[in-house]
């Protein structure tokens, strides 16, 4: 994925594919836009709110999620490569409401920043989206901590995936 990760961080990747029946540049604008994300990203039952959205290497897509029991958190990504409509590459990190990085709420040890790598291939009007995560520098405790939690974030994804592929089917049967 990049010549700057160790063997060890890139065995610690997480990797999800998943196949949507919509094509690509469907796909590519419902991940990109700030009107698309805020209606599938993140954990089902919270609500989503993009605070700015800037599609450019060096852009940053900032927003906030509130779960059902009112916690609010914030994230970040900053895009490094954008080749619409076949990829992604950004780092991910928690925020503060001002954009700073900051820990997890949930872990000391999880990874500052995790690199993501999206790609999008479409065959017979379905797209196949390809992601790919690794922790950014991590220390020996966050390597084990993204580690251990692979299980974890796969079905988290699931679940997030899960409501992009309602929103797709939405957005492509509604329309007919």
């Amino acid at each position: 994925m990049n010549e700057n990760i160790s063997a060890e961080e890139n065995a610690a990747e997480l990797l999800i594919t998943r196949s949507v029946n919509a094509p690509r540049e469907l796909v590519f604008k419902v991940c990109t836009e700030p009107e698309h994300l805020s209606r599938w990203w993140g954990p089902k039952g919270f609500d989503m709110h993009v605070s700015k959205l800037e599609l450019r290497p060096g852009g940053v897509f900032h927003y906030s999620q509130r779960s059902p029991e009112g916690q609010v958190m914030w994230g970040k990504f900053v895009y490094r490569e954008i080749t619409a409509p076949e990829r992604l590459l950004f780092t991910s990190a928690f925020s503060d409401e001002e954009g700073n990085t900051v820990r997890a709420p949930f872990s000391a040890t999880w990874p500052l920043e995790i690199l993501n790598d999206w790609q999008f291939f479409e065959s017979d009007g379905k797209t196949t989206m390809t992601m790919r995560g690794t922790p950014v520098s991590p220390t020996d405790d966050e390597l084990a901590t993204f580690k251990n939690a692979k299980s974890m974030l796969q079905q988290g994804f699931a679940g997030t995936f899960q409501q992009l592929e309602n929103y797709l089917f939405e957005l492509t049967e509604g329309s007919r």
